[in-house]
């Protein structure tokens, strides 16, 4: 099949979605693929901003991967743009009618990241207090993501093996 027929194809299933579609799921596409948009400038954004760090410091020669602030900030940005990614990934799910609203595993996996972020680019001086408080909602945010892993998994799974069965019956 050619590039446009392609395109067509996808714009004809696009147009047959839209017109089902009820006026608040259309709102929510829109919102989606706006947000996509800017979420996606903001990754571009934060990338060039990294290279440009990484790039300004091995020119200088001020890149020291063993120095503790210095992985601090690389890993930190790099840690930034992978909470985005994940984010927009979440974003173009619902784009794409795959869910409905943004899935609560993938909020609880974001602000897992964020804890993971800060636990990179903490100061080693921080009070035990902090670190602990820090280690008790990730420890808690990681909980909530395996009971919903668990609950979720034989969903899928069944939903998987009826898709099977129905294809088989239709062969």
């Amino acid at each position: 099949m050619s590039k446009p027929t392609q395109i067509r194809v996808k714009l004809d299933e696009f147009r047959l979605q839209w017109r089902v579609l009820t006026f608040y799921e259309r709102f929510e596409q829109i919102i989606a693929h706006i947000l996509s948009v800017v979420i996606s400038v903001i990754i571009v954004v934060s990338l060039w901003q990294l290279i440009r760090a990484v790039m300004v410091l091995s020119l200088s020669g001020a890149l020291n991967p063993l120095d503790h602030a210095m992985f601090q900030a690389v890993f930190g940005m790099v840690m930034t743009l992978l909470i985005a990614m994940e984010f927009k990934h979440s974003i173009t799910r619902v784009m794409l009618r795959r869910d409905h609203i943004v899935q609560v595993k993938t909020v609880i996996l974001v602000a897992m990241l964020a804890i993971a972020r800060k636990f990179i680019i903490l100061d080693p001086a921080t009070d035990p207090a902090r670190i602990a408080a820090l280690a008790a909602a990730l420890i808690a945010l990681g909980s909530v993501y395996w009971l919903m892993r668990q609950r979720d998994d034989p969903v899928d799974a069944a939903i998987v093996e009826r898709a099977v069965r129905d294809s088989q019956k239709r062969d």
